[in-house]
């Protein structure tokens, strides 16, 4: 089968593309950002037709933490609604009959039951933070469901937790909560300060995903026909930030007090996801907070020494 990766340098997408070499994948299309503009429909539709692949994987997205969706909400939903227009429609038009579309936990709403079950999508109110970013995936899942049910495709919607592991991004203005306390205790351990600084009060309930399961998971639904369009991805246990900080001193053995930066919003107050769904087809997560973050923080050091 040909497989086409979309977004193979981001965190998720580069995972996908080691997961597919490893199982023997031979296969897979790639193409550099510079070479292929995703928010172009017609160098998309192009593509697609010239290289014909048979699966699509949108991994491809414009991601970020609390912070960068505060700011270029604008950018945010632009961006992400014309990459996975173009990448949806120009594969049904170019005959593509699988495909896996990539979104996030925090299409659900900001009250919602817990844990999140795939019915809770669009019952409530979205947590206003990252409210671009979610309409624009939500937007996807509803397009993938509409073209299964008028055109017979079989598009599917991974919704992971929130995802971490090599090759993340580790700005600590913009980035996610996990990798951003990942670089600040790295500071504190080689400035030798006495306090970490965690956004918000530290009490938001999270969980967390190493990216190899994610991976995973795509390869294992990417060729099933299943009737469920919308499938949560997750290990179903959850931690508040202030415990996942405790959690990161203690890996690093360092000897320093958090401290609560109150200025700074909270999000959600909890967000964990019911993984029935994915466990009733077959798909469990395999990695421990403790084996993820070992394997996190040992790239996180190269990239240093890289730069």
């Amino acid at each position: 089968m040909k497989i086409f990766l979309a977004g193979h340098k981001g965190l998720v997408g580069s995972a996908i593309l080691r997961k597919l070499k490893k199982k023997g994948y031979k296969k897979i299309i790639i193409e550099d950002k510079k070479k292929l503009n995703l928010l172009n429909q017609d160098e998309v539709f192009k593509f697609l037709k010239k290289n014909k692949p048979q699966i699509v994987i949108i991994a491809a997205a414009r991601v970020g933490g609390i912070h960068a969706n505060s700011v270029y909400g604008g950018d945010f939903i632009y961006e992400n609604l014309q990459i996975q227009n173009n990448l949806i429609h120009s594969s049904y038009l170019n005959g593509v009959k699988n495909l896996i579309f990539l979104g996030s936990s925090c299409i659900y709403p900001k009250f919602s039951k817990q844990p999140i079950k795939e019915d809770y999508l669009l019952s409530g109110k979205l947590e206003e933070s990252n409210e671009p970013y979610a309409v624009a995936k939500i937007a996807g899942i509803k397009m993938c469901e509409a073209y299964n049910k008028q055109y017979k495709t079989n598009y599917k919607c991974l919704m992971p937790a929130n995802t971490y592991g090599p090759n993340d991004t580790y700005d600590l203005m913009n980035s996610h909560f996990f990798p951003a306390l990942i670089h600040k205790a790295h500071l504190c351990k080689s400035n030798k300060k006495n306090f970490l600084e965690v956004w918000g009060s530290g009490q938001p309930l999270r969980e967390l995903i190493y990216v190899d399961d994610v991976a995973d998971a795509c390869i294992f639904f990417m060729n099933k026909k299943i009737k469920d369009t919308l499938i949560n991805i997750g290990t179903g246990k959850d931690m508040k930030i202030k415990e996942y900080a405790k959690f990161i001193i203690k890996k690093l053995n360092l000897s320093v007090k958090i401290k609560f930066k109150s200025s700074k919003p909270d999000g959600m107050k909890r967000k964990v996801l019911d993984i029935s769904k994915a466990k009733k087809y077959g798909w469990v997560s395999k990695t421990s907070l403790d084996d993820g973050f070992d394997q996190t923080y040992q790239e996180f050091l190269k990239k240093l020494d890289r730069k």
